[in-house]
């Protein structure tokens, strides 16, 4: 007897609608016992399948502890995940949409400030004359702060956002911040300016595996239905 397969989906936005689409077009309908808004989903032609639409960040952690077997992210939430869980998962896919890129980004008035090493002279004129570091407001602590170090960058505390980090700088909660762009449009309308040399990390949606299910026949058979895209 098949062993259930847990398929982790995103649970709302653009990414789900495209994921849902690979199923589609696949010819895989996905079907749900209370509509739409149903957390639980099944697959109408394979019956050993379950489907768990979960936020987009926690499907890394499910697919780190084995929890799922197959799941669909962001690559960048990926890499912001604590490195033994990006250990137990292999990306089987990457996908030509969910695409964005992980900047810094500074208020356009600070026109001194071009590239990332300019902000080391500026948290010491913080910490010097303002007696308090530059606050960084950002989703993504963890590649944050190893982009920041590895570029010399040391005179800075992190902030952590919960949304419109955007707006953090203007309403002193911040003096800068990293955060994923699409097209930069957003950041600009914002009065912000992404620093020349302040890219991080460019995205896209992925299919993932956990590691722990690799092996697993239902798994590679579910992967090869989904690989047509």
């Amino acid at each position: 007897m098949s062993k259930n397969l847990n398929i982790g989906i995103p649970s709302k936005g653009r990414l789900k609608k495209d994921i849902l689409n690979i199923f589609k077009k696949n010819k895989l309908s996905l079907v749900s016992e209370r509509g739409e808004r149903d957390l639980l989903g099944s697959i109408k032609q394979k019956k050993n399948v379950k489907i768990l639409y979960l936020h987009a960040r926690e499907i890394i952690e499910r697919l780190g502890d084995g929890s799922l077997d197959l799941g669909f992210s962001g690559f960048d939430l990926l890499k912001e995940s604590e490195i033994n869980i990006q250990n137990k998962i292999n990306v089987i896919k990457k996908y030509n949409f969910g695409k964005a890129t992980l900047v810094v980004a500074i208020p356009d008035p600070w026109i001194d400030v071009q590239t990332v090493a300019d902000l080391e002279e500026i948290g010491f004129e913080f910490k010097d004359k303002k007696k308090k570091r530059l606050r960084v407001a950002t989703k993504y602590p963890n590649l944050t702060r190893n982009f920041l170090f590895s570029r010399g960058v040391t005179q800075f505390k992190l902030v952590s956002s919960l949304g419109a980090t955007e707006a953090y700088p203007f309403t002193g909660s911040s003096e800068i911040i990293t955060d994923i762009t699409s097209t930069g449009e957003t950041l600009k309308a914002n009065n912000l300016r992404i620093l020349k040399d302040g890219e991080i990390l460019k995205s896209q949606a992925c299919m993932m595996i956990s590691k722990s299910s690799v092996k697993k026949f239902e798994v590679k058979n579910i992967i090869k239905l989904l690989s047509n895209y």
